[in-house]
């Protein structure tokens, strides 16, 4: 096989590099962010989805969206305030783009 693979650079988001315009792709970007972490809570708590849900303020059907990644149920704003009620601290950084 002497055929050379090429290797394209990606830009750190991957909903960016997927086509998704450049606001959309920074708000996708925070959520999965934001259900990656409330999925590593869960898993950390040993305890079911139901007691977790419960925990969290939500049903277990959307506790079980969220861990499926279920990204597009889930506004940004809601994702906050689930990571809020599992003891996360949420920050947002905001700085000048390059």
């Amino acid at each position: 096989m002497s055929e050379k693979l090429k290797i394209t650079r990606g830009s750190g988001n991957v909903f960016l590099d997927l086509g998704f315009p450049k606001d959309e792709a920074e708000n996708l970007k925070l959520r999965s962010e934001l259900m990656m972490r409330i999925e590593d809570y869960y898993k950390a708590s040993g305890v079911t989805q139901a007691k977790t849900a419960k925990q969290l303020g939500l049903t277990t059907p959307r506790l079980n969206a969220l861990l499926k990644g279920k990204i597009g149920l889930f506004s940004l704003d809601a994702l906050v305030n689930i990571a809020t009620r599992a003891g996360l601290s949420v920050r947002l950084v905001v700085k000048q783009a390059a």
